[in-house]
């Protein structure tokens, strides 16, 4: 694997130390009803078991806890739609620092609520909302670093976060033994960048796949033009991956390790968070099953293969999971 990129191995594997005893080490599962449906063997990373219930905390606390002295006294700001907000306001209670996390406004009851209460008990840290439609939310954190001295932890762009998001696969592995296939959900490209470097370095053959929501395919866009394409905030019930780009560091990542990115439709996450549910007692964010949902419901096809699936996260607003899986069964979409 080429030096040039944002993180190697290495960075992943000190990830891993630095989260020891920190982080869960999240349970793989299996289901036979998945394998015979996908004529493959599927392994299950369940990272909605995961601190905070998502991939995110693993990224978060790897950076954070890599702060000096004087970052720590002067506090931490992090934007995100839900769950690196999480993560970050948990990681900086952890380690005794302020925080200030700036939200959509229509952010998941359940995800705005559990950052505020992940920030208890430090009267210097507070949640900013703004309008994801019509504000830059990089704009508007990188304003308040600067005029609070607050160090800016973004919620994909970053290595330590991609090194540490890398860990999840890393473990995979570890607890599943070889994997033909890796797959794994696409935002703006912390998790599928840092897992991709770890499987590749561990199974040089292994195939490396990206799953994206219909309404949000910025990365497949970017393949096929081979740039970072840039579009409109996407309309989907994935908000974890309702971002507009890729990253600077994710990007050249995902071009070089990652075989191809398909997309999945809103109709197909709410299929699949009826199957964990139903089959395998699990609660999963729309974001968590993108992919699944790939797999199940046929975007792609590796059949006779074994593979490994990501599921990101399971923080879901329970009154909108219950109206998802009790609905009317959707089409194909």
């Amino acid at each position: 694997m080429s030096t040039d990129l944002a993180i190697r191995f290495d960075d992943v594997r000190g990830a891993a130390a630095q989260l020891a005893g920190h982080a869960h080490r999240t349970p793989v599962r299996t289901s036979r009803t998945a394998d015979e449906r996908c004529g493959a063997q599927l392994f299950f990373k369940c990272e909605n078991f995961q601190r905070m219930g998502a991939f995110k905390f693993r990224g978060a606390y790897n950076t954070l806890s890599r702060f000096t002295p004087e970052q720590k006294r002067r506090g931490v700001i992090a934007f995100s739609s839900g769950n690196h907000a999480q993560a970050v306001a948990l990681s900086a209670r952890d380690l005794g620092m302020p925080s200030v996390i700036v939200m959509p406004q229509d952010a998941p009851p359940a995800k705005l609520a559990a950052t505020r209460g992940y920030q208890q008990g430090d009267a210097r840290s507070e949640v900013i909302l703004y309008d994801r439609y019509r504000e830059d939310r990089e704009a508007l954190g990188a304003r308040l670093a600067e005029e609070r001295g607050l160090t800016l932890v973004p919620p994909f762009d970053h290595p330590q976060v991609m090194a540490g998001a890398g860990t999840a696969a890393l473990e995979l592995i570890e607890d599943a033994g070889p994997l033909d296939a890796l797959v794994v959900c696409v935002g703006g490209g912390g998790l599928i960048s840092g897992s991709a470097v770890a499987a590749c370095h561990l199974l040089p053959q292994i195939e490396v796949h990206g799953v994206e929501p219909e309404a949000g395919d910025d990365t497949r866009q970017s393949l096929a033009r081979g740039e970072i394409v840039r579009i409109e905030t996407p309309k989907t019930i994935a908000d974890g991956a309702q971002t507009q780009h890729s990253g600077r560091l994710t990007f050249p990542v995902i071009q070089r390790l990652v075989k191809s990115v398909v997309t999945v439709s809103d109709a197909q996450l709410v299929a699949t968070m009826r199957f964990f549910a139903e089959r395998m007692k699990m609660v999963v964010e729309p974001t968590g099953c993108l992919a699944a949902a790939a797999l199940l419901e046929g975007a792609l096809e590796l059949r006779g293969r074994r593979v490994g699936v990501i599921v990101s996260g399971g923080n879901v607003d329970l009154a909108a999971f219950a109206g998802f899986i009790g609905g009317a069964r959707p089409g194909g979409g």
